[in-house]
Formats: structure tokens, C-alpha cells, sequence
């Protein structure tokens, strides 16, 4: 598959003009995504499929994957263009974008793997995690995310890797988000990402938030914020959020440039 992959890349180098076209047109099309009001219908349409659970409808692989397909179409472009050999997740649920991700990384062929972190591993849930053709690119990490102990655990297996992905889906407080980006960021590559998952809650009407302990004024989104501000490694890439339009992670796709 490497093989395959190398030759696919070189083919890139030499496209055809109608290629480059093609891809000088889709870059003037994502401008124009960029005004306040397509980005208030995205946020409209988050709002509106929130009480019927549509980021709960969707699976991969037979595990259900709690999350809008758009983030995933991006995932799996971003997963592509970086190959990286390890992913971090915080926050494991039903484990299907863990199986996801892992999926992904046996196309490519390489060794990565995947780090699912979550407090609480459900007994069924793990054990539908370990039973899937995918779990041979699985590390399921029991824990909080923010803890010196599990930490420790991810740091032994990121030592032994060299391009590394991160995505940050669990607690959704500002503190624990902000505790995550200060030690997982820094492991991300450079060129690679560090995704927040779940900014939009900056964005939506209070009474979406339901009775959770964070909401507008705490958050995904006021921790990348907080966290921008004192850290010139990474930029947001707005490139995305621009042509995603549905996504709940507007501001979240953290790209690291040094």
C-alpha cells in the first residue's frame, strides 16, 4: 500500500492542467463560504437537528459514530494528506470514530494506530471495540484524559511515533478542554492538527445547552480561544470550517506551523 501511495503522490506533483483547474476553482468557491451568513446557517442547522439527535444516526463499520458526517469527511481528508502513525483521541463513547479513524489508517497501509482515552469505557463497549477487525490499530486508555497517569501511558507510545494527530471530544468544560490542549497539542506534528471537537456550543442559543455543566461562556471554543492567545504554534485553519459550512467544530481545526 506505501507503494501505491508513493506512486499516487508523484502523480500529483505532474497533474494535468484540467486538474489544476479543478482545484484553483474549488479554493475561489470556498471563498466564497466565508461571509457571517453562511456561516449562521451552519450554525442554524446545528441548532435545528440538536433535539432529534442527528449526529446520533450515523455509524462506521457497525459502531455508532456520534458526530456530524461533514467533520468526518474532513477527518478523513486531513488523515490522508498528513499519514499519520498515531491518532489521539480524548473521549472513546461507542468507539466509532475510533474505528473510523483506525479503518483509515489500514488503507494507507502504514503502522499507525489509534490512543482512545475516555473516564469510563463501558464493559459492552469495550468488548465490541476489542472484537472489531479494526482493534489490531486500537489502544483503549481507561482514565481521565487529564491525568498525570494516563498521560504517561500516551507519552510512551507518541515517543516511538513521528506524525501524530490529535482530536479532543470528551469533557467539554473550558478547564479540561484548556488542560488537554496544553498537554496534547504539543504533540501534534508539525503540519499536522489538533482538532477541538464541539466549539459550536460558543454559538448556539443558551437554551440548546441544556442542563450541562458547561454552555455559552464555557466551553470547547472559549478554551481554543484562551489557548490561541499564548501559543504562536498553531493557527486556525478557517479553511475548513469555510467549506464545511455543518460542523461542529467552527474554530476547532488547530493547525500546528512550528
Amino acid at each position: 500500500m506505501p507503494q501505491v501511495l508513493n506512486i499516487y503522490n508523484q502523480k500529483l506533483k505532474y497533474m494535468n492542467k484540467e486538474l489544476q483547474q479543478f482545484y484553483k476553482d474549488q479554493e475561489l468557491n470556498i471563498k466564497k463560504q466565508c461571509s457571517d451568513e453562511f456561516k449562521n446557517l451552519g450554525v442554524n442547522f446545528i441548532e435545528k437537528t440538536l433535539d432529534s439527535k442527528y449526529s446520533y444516526n450515523f455509524s462506521w463499520m457497525g459502531r455508532p459514530i456520534i458526530a456530524y458526517p461533514q467533520d468526518m469527511i474532513a477527518m478523513q481528508e486531513i488523515i490522508w494528506e498528513i499519514q499519520p502513525d498515531l491518532i489521539i483521541e480524548t473521549g472513546v463513547a461507542h468507539g466509532g470514530s475510533i474505528v473510523y479513524y483506525a479503518s483509515l489508517l489500514e488503507l494507507i497501509g502504514n503502522n499507525g494506530i489509534v490512543i482512545g482515552i475516555d473516564i469510563d469505557i463501558r464493559k459492552h463497549n469495550r468488548e465490541l471495540i476489542e472484537a472489531h477487525p479494526m482493534s489490531k490499530r486500537i489502544h483503549l486508555i481507561e482514565g481521565s484524559s487529564t491525568s498525570d497517569t494516563v498521560f504517561n501511558e500516551v507519552m510512551k507510545i507518541a515517543n516511538q511515533k513521528s506524525k501524530i494527530l490529535i482530536c479532543l471530544d470528551s469533557n467539554h468544560t473550558h478547564d479540561h478542554v484548556l488542560k488537554e490542549l496544553q498537554l496534547y497539542a504539543p504533540l501534534a506534528s508539525i503540519n499536522s492538527y489538533c482538532i477541538v471537537f464541539d466549539t459550536v456550543i460558543e454559538h448556539i442559543s443558551k437554551e440548546y445547552t441544556w442542563n450541562r455543566p458547561w454552555g455559552v461562556g464555557n466551553n470547547p471554543g472559549t478554551a481554543v480561544n484562551e489557548f490561541i492567545k499564548h501559543n504562536s504554534d498553531f493557527i486556525i485553519d478557517e479553511n475548513i470550517q469555510n467549506k464545511l459550512l455543518i460542523t461542529v467544530a467552527p474554530g476547532g481545526y488547530l493547525k500546528r506551523i512550528k
